[in-house]
């Protein structure tokens, strides 16, 4: 795809291979040069892609872009669930396929009523002062913790060969490592509490089996995160102030929990009106779907608020004595985490009722199908040939027969088959052919061809049956 040395490393002059957003001048991804590119809803990407139309579109980690020894760049599917397609066909898992400039490529599927999907790319190759005011942030870099490094650091320090020989470092080494420990669970749970509402927000973005599975790692995350780093000195507000700032916090999370209570209410009755009246009642669907809305902006402004909240709880609790207990944040946590097993739970349950409504509809459906078969077959098939109508023609009595058929009949008696009438007229019927054609297309060669030889056979005998009267006339 081009020598890599191009200018892919984002630098500031020189050209760059990039992924550009059809129809949009942002959220472009740059691909540089000997590095790999993860794309995906995960934490660890390069490239944090959240859809707000259907947050399981995009997989944890979708795909992987990287350059081959000849320094092309490839591409390749890590197992996503709704695929990744190039140029319109889509790719095999865990192989790597070559892009080059003008390829279009496409993370999974589009929805109903769509054409496109909502994240469809084009490989282009661009100069970087023209693409780099274009270029979504990126998702991996490195983030600056607490101060355990630090306090790694002067541990180290400590247990270097120049403290050896003094005795009154070995017991400031044990002293700390001492405060380490005692107070390591600190700015710990701080950072739990910070991360619990953006777990929050990923869990209620992605229903279904691998979102239950990414609520479940993300709780188990949270519980495991326990090594933190000291406490410096304790100038700041009292344990009074503590524990109204935990109050605080707890509240909050419970109106969390019943905005996301009430934005499942909302999801439900949208689904049971689209299912039930649908036609009639298009007015108060879209404003149920309006209301919904508005209770995830809601929900989304006091998330931003509870992590600020968060980030400030955590300040305080930096400033706090080293021996203060937390177990009033440790249950709020674990009646977070119980919250989040029965909204699993609930969630379960939903996706069975959804998968049971689904085979009820697909069962109906066929049975349909099934009964117009029947339908097609008994109604338009000639009772003296037992095959679909050839040339159909309709008697005086409203009965329908293949041309030749009732030639041939007439020849013995001049009544109809079916009601004895006689007859007294016949009449082409131009629509029976019509559907038969349609009907015959739609069945197998097989068939076709015996219906293409019945029908030369009929003609050649009308042909000579016509020849051997004319003979006869002269």
């Amino acid at each position: 795809m081009g020598d890599p040395g191009d200018g892919g490393g984002g630098g500031d002059c020189g050209r760059a291979w990039c992924l550009r957003r059809v129809g949009m001048s942002a959220e472009w991804l740059l691909l540089e040069d000997r590095r790999e590119v993860t794309v995906g809803r995960g934490f660890g990407v390069t490239y944090q892609l959240l859809s707000k139309i259907c947050p399981l579109m995009i997989s944890r980690n979708h795909c992987v872009f990287k350059q081959n020894a000849e320094g092309q760049w490839t591409m390749m599917d890590n197992k996503s669930l709704n695929g990744v397609w190039l140029n319109k066909q889509r790719l095999e898992p865990l192989k790597a396929y070559p892009i080059q400039e003008g390829d279009r490529i496409q993370l999974g599927v589009p929805l109903e009523n769509k054409e496109n999907a909502e994240y469809e790319y084009e490989v282009v190759e661009e100069d970087w002062e023209k693409i780099h005011l274009c270029l979504a942030l990126r998702n991996d870099r490195p983030v600056v913790k607490c101060s355990r490094t630090k306090r790694k650091c002067s541990l180290e320090e400590l247990d270097s060969p120049g403290a050896e020989g003094s005795s009154d470092s070995r017991t400031k080494v044990n002293k700390v490592s001492h405060d380490y420990e005692q107070s390591g669970k600190s700015c710990g749970r701080a950072e739990m509490a910070q991360q619990a509402p953006q777990n929050m927000d990923q869990k209620l973005a992605s229903p279904g089996p691998s979102g239950e599975r990414a609520a479940e790692d993300d709780l188990h995350t949270i519980s495991e995160k326990a090594v933190v780093p000291p406490s410096e000195e304790h100038k700041g507000p009292s344990l009074s102030q503590s524990q109204s700032s935990l109050d605080m916090l707890k509240k909050t999370l419970a109106k969390i929990l019943k905005l996301k209570v009430k934005v499942q209410e909302k999801q439900v009755a949208v689904l049971s009106i689209k299912k039930q009246c649908h036609k009639r009642a298009q007015k108060d669907v879209v404003k149920l779907e309006e209301e919904l809305q508005e209770l995830q902006d809601q929900l989304l402004t006091e998330q931003v608020q509870q992590q600020q909240r968060v980030e400030q709880l955590e300040k305080n609790f930096q400033e706090k004595e080293p021996h203060l207990e937390h177990h009033i944040l440790m249950e709020e946590l674990s009646r977070s985490k119980k919250d989040f097993e029965a909204i699993i739970q609930a969630k379960n349950k939903e996706l069975e009722l959804t998968k049971e409504e689904k085979e009820k509809v697909r069962a109906q459906k066929e049975e349909v199908l099934n009964q117009m078969n029947d339908v097609l077959e008994n109604e338009l098939q000639c009772i003296i040939c037992s095959e679909h109508f050839i040339e159909a023609v309709t008697l005086n009595c409203a009965h329908s027969f293949c041309s030749f058929c009732i030639s041939e009949w007439m020849k013995r008696k001049m009544e109809c088959p079916i009601c004895r009438q006689d007859i007294e007229s016949k009449t082409r019927s131009l629509v029976l052919d019509n559907c038969i054609s349609k009907m015959v297309d739609k069945l197998s060669s097989e068939m076709k061809e015996r219906r293409e030889i019945l029908i030369s056979e009929r003609r050649a005998k009308s042909l000579s049956e016509d020849q051997a009267s004319c003979d006869k006339c002269d």
